[in-house]
């Protein structure tokens, strides 16, 4: 019976640690997500006050892809903690109905804001300037959007090209991605 009890507990202990769960919209919910109004220059502001980059996620339920992300990647603790000093990541749901106002003012149910930003795949993340000029839409603004699930290294470089604006220098995220790449499997 002891060896039962040692061989379940060791097997517990392998089983991966998830940092998010699902909520009652069925869209995962992790400690870095914000619970805000979705007004996104209301968000925007607050992420400046905390000096933190501003960033959207969009997701609905049952996508394979948002779980992937939040089941393998998001859960790195090098992602996780660089999410959670860096950004102030704000999730959209697909097909929500919570009301989203858009940096131009336009206030619509989040599926349908989705739509008016031309977002068909989840998920997908928008990252955003600390400034936006008035009249922009959130597609306008951003200065990097990511379609789909990647890997940690992807992820993790996006996340820091944007936090150290290198949408802004001559070194596109291709070539600074490979770059790091090649420094970060090598350790």
């Amino acid at each position: 019976m002891k060896k039962l009890l040692v061989m379940v507990a060791a097997l517990c202990l392998a089983l991966p640690v998830f940092a998010s769960e699902v909520g009652d919209d069925g869209l995962h919910k992790t400690a870095w997500m914000r619970d805000t109004f979705k007004d996104l220059r209301e968000d925007l502001a607050e992420a400046n006050a905390e000096g933190k980059r501003l960033a959207i996620i969009i997701e609905q339920r049952g996508c394979i892809y948002c779980k992937k992300m939040h089941e393998e990647v998001f859960v790195d603790p090098a992602i996780d903690s660089y999410i959670t000093d860096n950004y102030f990541f704000v999730q959209i749901n697909m097909f929500g109905d919570v009301e989203v106002t858009d940096f131009d003012g336009e206030t619509l149910p989040e599926k349908e804001m989705v739509q008016k930003w031309g977002a068909l795949f989840t998920p997908l993340m928008i990252y955003f300037p600390e400034q936006v000029a008035e009249g922009l839409t959130a597609p306008q603004a951003a200065v990097a959007q990511v379609p789909g699930a990647f890997g940690k290294w992807t992820t993790l470089n996006m996340l820091t090209w944007v936090n150290e604006k290198g949408y802004a220098g001559d070194e596109p995220f291709q070539k600074y991605h490979a770059r790091m790449l090649e420094t970060q499997l090598s350790q």
